[in-house]
């Protein structure tokens, strides 16, 4: 593979025009197919198979007029008096005249007004979901009930849900890395050049994300998180590959060679450590989620992308940089010796104290492991407590509209008035229908967590009829999960009819539990997968475990952070969380795809080097050091760019993309400084030959992917040696 990348990389260089070409006409007419065929995005967390989807799906084709997306008017007197009906009217009439509205409910007739009477409930139904509603709608229902005088009146519902907006906030994230980019690399030219490189990358991903989300139904959270992904491995990659250039143009290799000797090297870490993100993220397809795999598709897309531009388009603008990636004091010489001296073995620049910190690591071993374990142990015991939930209005940005009704209702009827959940009753005539429903209301009213059941509510061939159900809790609550599993063991006793529960909290709840079963499997496939990769690239068996624990601690402390913050709330204020409360369902199993990708990344950097100074016969501990030396430098930047560009979506308003930035940020620094810089190099020195132990059976069954580059090494050596002879023919 290092051979064929090689030839790759000195082909861009030398065609540089072409290459740039290419991916600037790609990169236009992925834009204009994006511009073209952009489709919405929603919030829908579709769950095949599940009893709150099979209720979803009865509904469309036996209660249509119910299937549609819905809003809720709330409306409240001022303190001390009581709402009349004479006032409440024109709102429901204005809700009622909205295009698109089947009905508005008067909450005088339906019974929607708190127990004070100051307090009202208008429930519009609309004729189509949430992602078809248009914003003209969306805006004529914020508007309904503004020529109320002296009430309040505030608009909620899923009707209101949409995608969050990614501002000006997250390019903190990519000012960061910049300035990382200029302090590591002493060049403006090769921190600009590097930067334009992954946002070229990103931009083309992007464009075809867009481009197929009019085939595809994409949920508002995986554009963000393609975004996220795709600037954070762009940049790394680049960082990389560009490192290893400027390597060799300071030990004198030309230009066109150092270009290509670059890709073949580093270039080869960096397609392996593509790989396993894409894996990682493609394998969220196994555990059977169409939403989840719909997101990991389309960030691994993302990815592959920032690859092939590192590869291809890097060099290119390496051959238009020239000489001046380099900081300007290492300027003279660089193309003197063409001959490849030194090759792969030369440090680059301020390598210092990544060996002293090597040596610190070796020497002080044991109580530095010992630290390490258990601190990260210790950081873990949080997540014992994880629960995870889909999340609601209540979560949302303070002052937003559906924030505002969330908090209004919960004043005047409580919190479970948030969390209406619908049990859809089923049978084969009108008679068997009512009797059902009957029976039913009476065993969900004495369920505990239940507030209050409506009368069923028939559909006009009386084969089908709705039950509302209010709970006593909130919609993320312990309580309202437990009465949902309650209410659904008591009506599976009702012969006759077929009875689900559903409304968007049983959709919350049985895709948390359907991921919370999911996660331990999908764990396993990414810790064996992890095992079976460092396994061929690095050909032992006591590495590859070693960097799977290590990988476990890294899941684990993440998690118990992230639960310490997010769910407990401490220190939340400081990250603008307002309302703590369970992670979003499907955050452990997207970190645990991610973060094995990138602690993959970091291990495949510092331990190749590692493995080619023990190759080329130096002792274990001091090609532990030399590992260190030579990549410590490179790899902190790396930490510190992902670190800062995952970041920077923190201070997005939306709870989804904020906890999945942090968790990404925390997971990548403790990854990359506490596991892979620390507790790496003291596990393989304390191992020292028998690191790289693997039994003959193995070592012939293993093909050899040569991701350190030896077959290019020697092919290297040949060349040199033939090239003299030709010349004296």
């Amino acid at each position: 593979m290092a051979t064929l990348l090689y030839r790759l990389g000195r082909f861009s260089f030398r065609r540089r025009g072409r290459v740039a070409a290419v991916w600037l006409l790609l990169l236009v007419v992925l834009g204009l197919a994006a511009a073209a065929f952009h489709g919405p995005t929603g919030d829908k967390f579709a769950m095949p198979g599940t009893e709150s989807q099979r209720a979803l799906d009865a509904l469309a084709k036996e209660f249509p007029q119910a299937s549609g997306a819905t809003g809720t008017i709330v409306v409240a007197a001022p303190q001390g008096r009581k709402l009349d009906p004479a006032e409440v009217a024109p709102v429901v009439k204005e809700a009622a005249g909205i295009p698109g509205v089947v009905a508005a409910l008067d909450p005088f007739k339906s019974g929607a007004v708190s127990a004070d009477g100051r307090y009202a409930l208008v429930q519009v139904q609309f004729d189509r979901g949430a992602k078809d509603v248009t914003e003209a709608q969306r805006a004529a229902y914020l508007k309904a009930g503004s020529s109320a005088k002296g009430l309040r009146v505030e608009h909620g519902g899923e009707v209101l849900n949409a995608a969050p907006e990614v501002g000006g906030s997250e390019g903190i994230g990519v000012v960061i890395a910049a300035v990382v980019l200029i302090v590591t690399f002493g060049s403006l030219v090769a921190a600009g050049m590097t930067l334009l490189n992954a946002l070229i990358g990103v931009g083309a991903g992007m464009g075809g994300l867009f481009a197929l989300s009019g085939l595809v139904e994409l949920t508002s959270v995986t554009p963000v998180l393609a975004l996220m992904l795709g600037l954070a491995v762009g940049i790394d990659y680049s960082l990389f590959i560009t490192s290893r250039y400027r390597q060799f143009l300071a030990e004198g290799v030309a230009p066109e060679e150092a270009a290509g000797r670059a890709v073949g090297t580093a270039g080869s870490a960096v397609v392996f450590a593509g790989a396993t993100v894409v894996i990682a993220l493609a394998g969220l397809s196994v555990v059977g989620i169409p939403f989840l795999s719909v997101m990991g598709l389309a960030a691994a897309g993302t990815v592959a992308v920032a690859v092939l531009v590192a590869l291809t388009l890097l060099p290119a603008f390496l051959s238009y940089a020239g000489a001046r990636v380099l900081p300007r004091k290492q300027r003279t010489g660089e193309n003197a010796d063409a001959g490849g001296r030194g090759f792969g073995h030369a440090g680059f620049g301020h390598a210092g104290f990544g060996h002293t910190w090597g040596r610190v690591v070796t020497r002080l071993r044991v109580p530095i492991l010992l630290a390490g374990v258990l601190g990260l142990g210790a950081l873990t015991l949080p997540a014992q407590d994880l629960r995870l939930a889909l999340p609601d209005a209540g979560t949302a940005t303070p002052g937003t509209p559906a924030r505002e009704a969330y908090d209004l209702t919960s004043e005047g009827f409580g919190e479970g008035f948030n969390a209406r959940l619908i049990a859809v009753v089923t049978a084969a005539d009108r008679a068997a229908t009512t009797a059902a429903a009957g029976e039913a209301a009476k065993l969900i009213q004495q369920t505990p967590g239940v507030l209050a059941v409506a009368p069923p509510q028939p559909n006009a061939a009386g084969t089908t009829a709705l039950l509302t159900i209010i709970p006593k809790a909130g919609p993320t609550a312990a309580a309202t999960e437990d009465a949902v599993h309650a209410i659904r063991a008591k009506v599976a006793t009702i012969g006759g009819a077929e009875i689900a529960v559903t409304g968007a909290t049983a959709v919350g709840i049985d895709v948390s539990d359907k991921l919370a079963d999911a996660m331990p499997v999908y764990l396993l496939l990414v810790v064996g997968l992890s095992v079976l990769l460092l396994m061929l690239v690095f050909r032992s068996i006591l590495v590859p475990v070693k960097a799977a624990l290590g990988f476990l601690l890294t899941v684990g402390s993440t998690f118990g952070i992230t639960v310490w913050i997010f769910q407990e709330g401490h220190l939340a204020g400081l990250l603008g969380v307002d309302v703590p409360g369970p992670l979003v369902s499907f955050l452990p199993i997207l970190l645990i795809g991610i973060l094995f990708g990138l602690a993959m990344d970091y291990e495949v950097f510092l331990v190749s080097r590692m493995r080619e100074d023990y190759v080329h016969g130096d002792t274990a501990r001091q090609a532990t050091i030399n590992g260190m030396g030579h990549n410590a430098r490179v790899v902190t930047a790396a930490a510190l760019i992902m670190t800062a560009v995952f970041g920077g979506f923190v201070f997005m308003n939306d709870p989804i993309i904020k906890s999945m930035g942090f968790a990404l940020a925390v997971g990548v620094l403790v990854d990359a400084f506490v596991v892979r810089m620390t507790l790496v190099p003291a596990v393989m020195s304390m191992l020292g030959r028998a690191a790289w132990w693997l039994p003959r059976v193995l070592d012939r069954a293993l093909p050899d992917l040569d991701v350190e580059g030896e077959r290019l090494r020697h092919h290297l050596t040949t060349r040199a040696a033939v090239e003299p002879e030709r010349a004296l023919l």
